[in-house]
Formats: C-alpha cells, sequence, structure tokens
C-alpha cells in the first residue's frame, strides 16, 4: 500500500515536469521550423524566374496564389499601420514574373510603391520599374503609362516625365483622348491642385480595385480641404481688414454675414480657427489623422 502510494507520488512530481519539457522543446521545434519557412519564402521570393521555371505551366496559376500574397500582405500591414512595406517589392516582382499580363498587379503595385509611407513603400523607383515592366510586356495597355505618369507627377514632381508618358500612351490605339489633353496640360501648368484633382478623379472612376479607388478617395477629399482652407483664409482676412483683429471662430464670420453657416470638411466634421488665425481641420475629423499620412514627401 505504501509502495503503490510513493509511486502516485512520484508520478504527481514528475509528469509535470515532463510535460514542461515536452512544451518547451515543442515550442523550440515550432521557432525553427518557423524560421525555416519564413527563409525558404525569402529564397522563393527572390527567384523569380527559378519559380517560373519550376511552375511549368502552372506558372499563370501561381501566380494569382502570389498575388493574393501581395494583397493580404498589404492589408494587413496597412491594418497595423505598420511602416515596414519592403516585402512589397519581392512579392510584386515573383507575381508579374510568373505571369506578365496580371495587369491588377501592376496598378495596384505602382500605386503603393509609389505613395509615401506608411501609405505605402515609399519606392517609386520601383514602381517605375514595375510599371516599365508591364509596358513591355503588354504594349497595347495604354493605362499603364497613365500609371507611369501619375508616379512621375505625384510622387517624383517629375512633370517633364510625366507629361511625356502620358503624350507616349496617348498615341497607344484606344487610348482615351484625355490622355493627350492631360499631357499638355501637365507640360503648359505644371503641378496644381487642379491637376491632381483631375488626375485622382481618373483613378477613382477607372480603378477596379477598391483599395486604390479608396487611396484616390482620401486624395480627392483633401484637395477638397485644400480648396476650402483656401476660400475661408480669404474671408478670414477680409474679417480682420474689417474688424482690425483676428477672428478666434468660424462663429465670428457668420455673425458678421460673410458665411451662412460653418462649413464642414468632406467628413461632415466643422472646420475651426487655429493658433495661426488660419482656418484648419478639425482634430475630431477623420482626415485630421489621415492628412499627415497621404502628405509626407
Amino acid at each position: 500500500m505504501t509502495s503503490k502510494r510513493s509511486i502516485a507520488i512520484l508520478c504527481l512530481l514528475v509528469l509535470p515536469a515532463g510535460f514542461a519539457g515536452v512544451w518547451r522543446l515543442q515550442r523550440s521545434i515550432d521557432g525553427d521550423l518557423s524560421a525555416l519557412h519564413e527563409e525558404r519564402d525569402e529564397v522563393l521570393l527572390r527567384s523569380g524566374k527559378m519559380v517560373k521555371l519550376l511552375s511549368l505551366e502552372y506558372a499563370p496559376l501561381m501566380a494569382d496564389v502570389y498575388w493574393t500574397r501581395v494583397v493580404q500582405y498589404y492589408g494587413s500591414k496597412r491594418e497595423r499601420r505598420e511602416q515596414n512595406l519592403d516585402g512589397l517589392w519581392p512579392l510584386l516582382d515573383l507575381t508579374t514574373t510568373l505571369d506578365p499580363n496580371l495587369m491588377p498587379a501592376y496598378r495596384f503595385g505602382s500605386t503603393f510603391l509609389a505613395e509615401a509611407r506608411p501609405v505605402g513603400a515609399g519606392r517609386p523607383d520601383y514602381a517605375i520599374d514595375l510599371i516599365q515592366r508591364g509596358i513591355r510586356e503588354n504594349p497595347e495597355y495604354w493605362r499603364l503609362y497613365q500609371d507611369l505618369g501619375n508616379v512621375y507627377y505625384f510622387s517624383l514632381h517629375d512633370n517633364e516625365k510625366a507629361a511625356e508618358a502620358y503624350n507616349k500612351g496617348s498615341r497607344v490605339p484606344g487610348a482615351q483622348p484625355w490622355m493627350k489633353i492631360m499631357g499638355a496640360r501637365i507640360a503648359e501648368r505644371g503641378d496644381t491642385r487642379q491637376t491632381s484633382r483631375l488626375l485622382w478623379s481618373e483613378i477613382y472612376q477607372s480603378a477596379q480595385d477598391e483599395t486604390v479607388r479608396e487611396n484616390a478617395k482620401i486624395h480627392l477629399m483633401l484637395l477638397k480641404t485644400d480648396d476650402d482652407k483656401e476660400q475661408l483664409d480669404r474671408l478670414l482676412a477680409e474679417y480682420a481688414k474689417k474688424t482690425r483683429r483676428q477672428a478666434e471662430s468660424l462663429n465670428e464670420l457668420v455673425n458678421a454675414g460673410l458665411l451662412r453657416g460653418v462649413p464642414v470638411d468632406p467628413e461632415g466634421v466643422p472646420y475651426i480657427v487655429g493658433m495661426t488665425g488660419e482656418a484648419e481641420l478639425n482634430s475630431k475629423s477623420p482626415l485630421f489623422k489621415l492628412a499627415p499620412l497621404y502628405r509626407r514627401f
């Protein structure tokens, strides 16, 4: 009886320690396997031509798999507001190597490679490489010239090359007439708010990817706030000239008959007068947090 009791007590002492040891061992193995998988993924990501060679006739299917990974990668990074998007280019490089005719990869990829961090990768040079590959493989698809022009215009502020891209695209059979008009407008007027609005409006209307459309929509809303604040600043200056003092709120302009009511931004939140005496976005507006993210150059 005493012997059986001793064995039971010994089991109670030894078994938990054994399970703990097994658990620690399994954790170590899982960690090693995870690191190995990541290393293998990195090798694959840097070896697009090798993957295509191994994929044979399944290359387009593999491209779809990696295109899904591109979208998931960007979505997860954006959701966590991470600024490191260094994996975006290798994934896009692999995807378009496997399937050079996968248009969404070029259009989505160039947009978010070129956008400044943390919205994008902040690598317009990679965006240009990607689009130029797309043009070589798909010379008949004129919208790639539009994307190329947008990268030069928005990210690099190179109006000459932006106009050149639009003009080249306008000569592709089937291109919309506005491509030539836009090239001439950029060459003549350069970087203006009105030109930016026209470009973002076209991106918003033509984009099939919802993330690209949302990106264009935010840019358009921020351009609208620029127009609104500029107009309000003129009224604030007029009020200061008449009263010889700066207004502390827009309600003063309403009371003075300069405004019918306090104007609101595209999200429906009223503008305010800032410490500098100029019109500003309200800190309660969603655009207040988005503005510095989308305007990093």
